[in-house]
């Protein structure tokens, strides 16, 4: 049986294991052991194993997914992500739509501790979510502004996107971290005018809140200040070349972990919980990248990435003409794919195609996450469509849909500006390490 009939299978096999909802990492790890140990050797399977294994989990550079994610998470376990919403509430919540505009606004401040979308969307959804309800917001404006909003955790930095992204291409995981800052402000920006516009048409959607005085408006924007500063710290130190990615995620956890005891917002139980979900969530792309660099062997010795990459090229498209196909594929499969798992089996095909046609790898990797994210509110999966709807599972999955369709059509427009001025990507990573 030739190299290609066994990838073939491997592939088939792979997406076979998806569809009975084998997670993506036992599935590409499994796919990945028993193709590479039919083309070499039980033995040689294994040694790959082991030798992936602990090379990634002995990588000094991953330790900047499990720092950030505690950070997310004591966050959420000592109220602070109450403290952002209520400060935007305070700002923004008189003006038609203003909750909504203030979910995506705390879903922009949360990001930058979480580093997920899913994490940001239940965050925040657990606060917004009642409280726009109990106003007479319309389910669908208020379930699709914390969906989309939620979608930034995967842009704005630390996400965890780009941590793989950079894994997998070995690009700089600062530069990516900061080819997000202006791509994730631009987005946090439509999705805003998005809600003003919704409500324009159907301002019954979205009702006035009461007006705040001054003073109390103060008191929520100080009580934000500490985590905000936290922030400022942690991404700004990066800006600055204060200290790597890897430092920044310690030093954010280890204030975050300070202030929350400080200000007695951290009980032992909610520290544990916190601490034991940073566990779950990092050990599941710790084992996502084990995974990859299992599969990825055996997919490139079958030869099928390098005969696909050479099929997409050999169809005489030019450079903006073969961008467009492949991000036409990757919404197509956000459709019915998990996003890590999008990045991780296509990147070894792409990447190769990208870097080939000139196109700078920063940028396509803030383009990729944002094509990505298109998928976590896109029918039929839509992971953060069903994440808001745990949340409020009164709420049918259709009116989620129609919520978020506005705010798709702004990351549609987001995407488009990415691609025609690249510099919004590449402005803050190239004035800080040169141009790559």
């Amino acid at each position: 049986m030739s190299a290609a009939v066994i990838g073939l299978i491997g592939v088939a096999a792979l997406f076979a294991l998806m569809l009975f909802r084998t997670p993506i990492a036992f599935a590409m790890l499994i796919v990945g052991f028993f193709g590479y140990a039919m083309l070499r050797d039980f033995n040689s399977a294994t040694a790959l194993l082991l030798t992936e294994s602990y090379s990634t989990v002995s990588s000094y550079t991953l330790i900047v997914v499990p720092m950030f994610i505690l950070l997310g998470n004591i966050s959420s376990a000592a109220g602070f992500s109450r403290g952002l919403y209520d400060a935007a509430n305070a700002w923004v919540g008189r003006f038609p739509g203003g909750l909504a505009s203030a979910s995506v606004l705390g879903c922009a401040a949360f990001s930058a501790v979480s580093g997920s979308s899913v994490a940001t969307a239940v965050t925040i959804g657990k606060v917004a979510m009642p409280e726009m309800r109990r106003l007479g917001y319309a389910d669908g404006l208020a379930a699709g502004s914390v969906a989309a909003g939620g979608t930034l955790g995967f842009l704005i930095p630390p996400s965890t996107a780009f941590v793989l992204y950079a894994i997998l291409t070995e690009e700089s995981i600062g530069r990516l971290f900061m080819a997000g800052v202006l791509p994730g402000l631009l987005m946090t920006g439509l999705f805003v005018a998005t809600v003003w516009l919704v409500v324009l048409f159907n301002p019954a959607s979205g009702p006035r809140g009461e007006k705040m005085p001054l003073r109390q408006k103060l008191i929520t924007l100080i009580d934000s200040v500490p985590l905000i500063a936290i922030i400022v710290i942690s991404i700004g130190g990066i800006y600055i070349g204060a200290f790597t990615p890897v430092e920044a995620s310690g030093i954010g956890a280890a204030l975050v972990i300070v202030l929350a005891l400080l200000r007695r917002r951290l009980s032992w139980a909610g520290f544990k919980g916190a601490a034991l979900e940073t566990l779950k969530t990092s050990a599941m792309l710790y084992f996502i990248v084990i995974s990859a660099n299992v599969l990825n062997p055996f997919m490139a010795m079958t030869g099928i990435p390098q005969t696909l990459g050479g099929g997409l090229s050999s169809m005489g498209l030019g450079a903006y003409e073969t961008l467009f196909v492949i991000l036409l594929i990757y919404v197509l499969l956000g459709m019915f794919m998990d996003e890590l798992a999008m990045i991780v089996l296509t990147i070894p095909i792409v990447f190769p195609i990208i870097v080939g046609l000139g196109f700078d790898p920063i940028w396509f990797g803030v383009v990729l996450v944002i094509v990505v994210q298109m998928g976590l509110i896109a029918p039929p999966v839509g992971l953060n469509v069903f994440v808001v709807r745990s949340v409020v599972p009164e709420v049918p999955l259709m009116t989620i849909y129609r919520g978020v369709m506005p705010f798709l059509v702004a990351m549609i427009v987001a995407l488009i500006l990415i691609i025609i001025f690249p510099q919004i990507a590449l402005l803050i990573p190239n004035s800080m390490f040169g141009t790559s």
